[in-house]
């Protein structure tokens, strides 16, 4: 009884550790990832569009350019920091993309605009698929959900803050001598560089190397971690990398993903843009620092049903309904946005939207690391994200030109809508395999997205 109590012990404390020490760091790092990679949606209809002489399909392109450079390098920087540890890698890609950022505070030109997007996209592949595969690696699956919810918490916080912080910043018109939203882009990129050189002293690669785990919660996560390891390649059978990438539960994950990214990207580069149009289109007038605090509205409450959401799919394990159900709210939301007859009716339905992209992001990424691991993991991990950032590219682009070939944002908000109900019905085909998808399963055994 009191080995077991021991146990218990050293289980709770170990995940409370990770909780606070570990989480809250990679967290972080994704807030500036995040902020760093939108800053052009804040920059474009704050001066930035009428410097460079950008139309709003340009504008576009230039948003979506940047998952060109990110996904040809995505599954080699994956690779690679399954191979020299995630530590080095983080930090190294950190910086990288910081001092990258740091340059669009002169750029000068659509041409240096589109180069630079290419360049940044280039710095940061890889941080994000390497971030939840290192996060995965140091919790057991029945934990996964709650530390990637914990994790996931920066996203729609970067524009619950950032939002603000940029509008802030663009009031600095002058500052330096440079126009407001190029005082921006110098804001935002020093915390990258910053921060990655602190990652490469603070992280650790394993749990065995944590000094501040005893070797009581040491013992009880390795072993843990191995245990599931062991039980992942004998119910894999081994796959490899090539085989994970050929594996058809891997594309049809890669596909929900695509749906999902979709929408959130749509939202984050134009909802600045459709609140900058509501002068226009309703006759009310903000400032700058009021439109970003409306763009702030909707991702405060995603954070919230991000967290409840995601400690339900912990408590129940992670079903089915958990992915597909915010999948289809979404579909069904955002295309009513723009029917709505007042800005605050169109934000409390973009809000819904954001709820349920958020509610289901972190309960997805919890799926691939149930049937794979190690370099076949990485690689599964790093596809997935890949392909969810061609469709990063996509609504930049494809919102852009919609817009400017049809003079509104109806039929580029349907296409979202679309896209979300594929997610839904494929995240629902994908669970009829097994009546359950659970990633917190009642027995030790892996039995997420396969049979036995």
């Amino acid at each position: 009884m009191s080995i077991v109590c021991a146990s218990l012990s050293a289980e709770k404390s170990a995940i409370r550790k990770i909780s606070l020490r570990l989480v809250p760091f990679v967290g972080l790092m994704f807030f500036i990832n995040f902020l760093d990679r939108t800053a052009i949606s804040f920059a474009g209809p704050n001066g930035m569009t009428q410097d460079l002489g950008l139309t709003i399909a340009q504008f576009g392109l230039a948003s979506g350019i940047f998952f060109i450079g990110y996904i040809l390098l995505e599954i080699p920087s994956n690779l690679a920091l399954h191979r020299f540890g995630a530590r080095k890698w983080l930090a190294r890609i950190m910086v990288s993309w910081g001092v990258v950022s740091l340059l669009f505070t002169w750029v000068s030109s659509v041409e240096g605009l589109y180069g630079l997007r290419l360049l940044l996209g280039i710095a940061e592949a890889g941080f994000f698929p390497g971030a939840i595969l290192f996060l995965s690696l140091w919790v057991p699956s029945r934990y996964r959900s709650k530390i990637l919810a914990l994790f996931y918490l920066a996203q729609p916080l970067t524009v619950v803050i950032g939002a603000p912080l940029a509008a802030w910043l663009i009031g600095h018109d002058g500052l330096f001598g440079l126009a407001g939203w190029r005082v921006m882009f110098l804001g935002v990129s020093l915390p990258a560089i910053l921060v990655g050189f602190i990652a490469w002293y603070y992280l650790v690669d394993r749990p065995s190397e944590a000094k501040w785990l005893n070797a009581e919660e040491k013992a009880w996560l390795v072993g843990e971690l191995e245990r599931e390891h062991g039980e992942t390649q004998s119910s894999a059978g081994h796959p490899g990398v090539g085989r994970a990438m050929l594996n058809g539960r891997v594309w049809m994950l890669c596909l929900i993903y695509f749906g999902f990214i979709y929408g959130l990207y749509a939202l984050s580069f134009f909802l600045p843009t459709i609140i900058g149009g509501f002068q226009a289109q309703f006759g009310t007038t903000f400032t700058v620092f009021e439109k970003g605090l409306i763009t702030a509205i909707p991702y405060l409450p995603a954070a919230v049903a991000l967290y409840l959401w995601s400690r339900d799919a912990t408590r129940r394990g992670c079903r089915t309904w958990h992915i597909a159900l915010p999948a289809l709210t979404g579909a069904v939301s955002i295309p009513l946005a723009l029917a709505m007859a007042s800005p605050a009716a169109t934000v409390a339905v973009v809000t819904i939207t954001a709820c349920s992209i958020f509610a289901a992001l972190p309960n997805f990424w919890t799926l691939p690391t149930r049937f794979l691991t190690g370099a076949s993991a990485a690689a599964a991990v790093a596809l997935i994200n890949t392909v969810g950032n061609v469709a990063g590219f996509s609504a930049g682009f494809v919102t852009g030109m919609l817009k400017e070939s049809t003079g509104d944002y109806i039929v580029p908000m349907f296409v979202v809508g679309g896209l979300m109900l594929m997610s839904a019905v494929l995240m629902v085909a994908l669970g009829s395999e097994r009546r359950a998808v659970s990633v917190t399963p009642p027995t030790p055994t892996r039995q997420a997205l396969q049979g036995e």
